[in-house]
């Protein structure tokens, strides 16, 4: 429904109170109510957390169980109200986010440097790890990945790639390799909230999906000269034969 922006100020102080009360876990009815009297918020903390219907002690990849793994922190249970609100997010919320996600932020000593791009390149194309439930990953043998494909174009060459986030390929031929351009770029992997609140992408750093040494390689694939993302596309007569 169309919305005129006359309205959204009195819409948003409408939801200040649903997004606030976002911030503390959604207490669900008791085991004896209906589900049908629940929320959908409520219903899915009871199945998840009170109801038995999935193991909450698992062991998952980054050494934690998995019922921190489904604890949703502040950054999400605020981006859950906004997105259950259908509202546009304003500044004051995004500012708060984006503060949030800057005071996660945990540089490497010695500074921000790049790695190697075959390395990054390896990881940015897994999609490995993290699985728990019935068929867990093998946590001792196995590195896991950033599976960026799924959601970016990076080597331009690449025709198997998802389009939920933004083309990459150039990224660092467009923009170089200064000191305040590795910087952005690691705290875009490290907590990507902190520029693009409520952001799809995963906090790769804060949660500890990624190690900094597997950060510094995706970064180097990313902004490497060398790296195929920074080379430019082939033209059908140069492509190699198969």
């Amino acid at each position: 429904m169309f919305k005129p922006k006359t309205m959204r100020p009195l819409l948003a102080a409408c939801a200040l109170p649903f997004i606030a009360a976002s911030l503390v876990s959604a207490a669900p009815p008791s085991p004896e109510a209906a589900y049908t009297s629940m929320s959908p918020e409520q219903l899915a903390e009871y199945l998840i957390f009170e109801a038995g219907g999935f193991d909450l002690d698992a062991e998952t990849q980054e050494g934690r169980k998995a019922r921190e793994r489904m604890t949703q922190d502040k950054i999400q249970k605020v981006c859950s109200a906004m997105g259950r609100s259908g509202l546009d997010m304003d500044r004051a919320t995004a500012a708060k986010i984006s503060a949030l996600a800057e005071s996660s932020m945990d540089y490497p000593e010695g500074g921000i440097e790049l790695g190697d791009w075959r390395r990054g390149e390896e990881i940015a194309r897994s999609g490995f790890g993290y699985r728990i439930g019935h068929r867990v990953d093998d946590h001792d043998s196995s590195t896991p990945g950033g599976n960026c494909y799924a959601c970016h174009q990076l080597d331009p060459n690449e025709i198997a790639h998802g389009t939920l986030g933004p083309s990459l390929m150039g990224y660092g031929r467009l923009r170089g390799t200064s000191d305040a351009m590795l910087k952005h770029t690691y705290q875009i992997l490290y907590n990507p909230h902190m520029f693009f609140p409520c952001t799809n992408m995963p906090r790769f750093g804060h949660h500890g999906t990624l190690t900094r040494e597997q950060i510094s390689d995706v970064m180097a694939y990313l902004l490497d000269p060398d790296s195929p993302v920074n080379h430019e596309l082939l033209k059908a007569a140069d492509a190699p034969d198969n």
